[in-house]
């Protein structure tokens, strides 16, 4: 398996608006501690649009990075043998996905996802405000991928429904967002498992912080790093750098992003994140796989 010599990843928003807290991007490198990477604006909060730029300039440049963004790339597909079966141009892969939601919601701003949630075929899917769909699920965990289910078989996580919108635990609006910005990246940054891993240049992949939280020994309930301290602890774990301490305590988004390239650094040399034994070749084209499960 190709080795990359730079990591990085995006801790992501799926939130209304242009600029966002919730957006981080680390690097990492073998040999050093990893660094934010701070924001173009002088706001210092990141855009999807910032982010996009960002990318589209690893591309340019070839850069061999190996790049994680905490989304789901997929969504539910082998339980109910579609993922919105009941809509007639339901798409068959992920691709085809990412270009639905774009189409849904070129009207959306700043890469919002808005125009999905408004279609009367999809929306029953979701897990909205005041209104669990008709096809969201029997519970609030809602339809899972064949990954979230591996995940909680290992012991790894106990991730929400993607499909779920409501709560701090949620990821929907974050991975609807981000299938805008793949769909853009189309035919400019290959996707993990959606495509074979190039020979050179940058490469995208699904991650989940709290994986790499629990790979770094921090238990599932604490996964959240607020201090420096606590940070470093989990870097040494990885056998990596401490990062300087500052002043300010770090924020969740700041130090999942930290942690989660150290980690990615060393985890990518695990031929078994690869080729997962539940991950067939349909599971991996239809709902993706979260690198580090299996």
């Amino acid at each position: 398996m190709r080795h990359f010599p730079t990591t990085a990843v995006f801790d992501w928003s799926g939130a209304g608006g242009k600029r966002h807290h919730g957006i981080a991007l680390a690097v990492s490198k073998e040999t050093a501690a990893p660094r934010l990477i701070a924001p173009p604006h002088p706001s210092g909060k990141w855009s999807r649009n910032d982010a996009l730029a960002w990318l589209r300039a690893q591309a340019d440049a070839q850069a061999d990075v190996l790049i994680g963004m905490d989304v789901s790339m997929g969504f539910p597909f082998a339980d109910m043998g579609g993922y919105f079966p009941q809509w007639s141009d339901s798409p068959a892969t992920a691709p085809e996905l990412w270009a639905a939601v774009e189409r849904l919601c070129e009207a959306d701003s700043h890469l919002e996802a808005g125009g999905v949630l408004s279609h009367p075929d999809i929306a029953p899917h979701f897990r909205q405000t005041g209104n669990l769909g008709a096809h969201y699920g029997a519970s609030k965990s809602g339809r899972l991928r064949v990954v979230e289910a591996e995940s909680r078989r290992l012991g790894l996580a106990n991730p929400y429904s993607c499909l779920n919108l409501v709560g701090a635990a949620q990821v929907g609006k974050a991975s609807l967002t981000a299938m805008r910005l793949l769909h853009a990246l189309r035919g400019v940054i290959p996707v993990w498992p959606f495509y074979p891993v190039p020979n050179r240049g940058p490469m995208l992949i699904e991650i989940y912080t709290s994986i790499a939280a629990v790979r770094a020994g921090v238990s599932k309930g604490r996964s959240k790093l607020r201090t420096w301290e606590g940070l470093n602890a989990a870097l040494a774990a990885l056998n990596c750098p401490p990062v300087a301490a500052q002043s300010k305590p770090p924020s969740d988004h700041h130090s999942d992003a930290l942690l989660t390239a150290a980690w990615l650094m060393r985890a990518q040399g695990h031929a078994a994140h690869w080729t997962p034994a539940a991950m067939t070749e349909k599971v991996a084209m239809t709902e993706g796989w979260t690198f580090g499960v299996g």
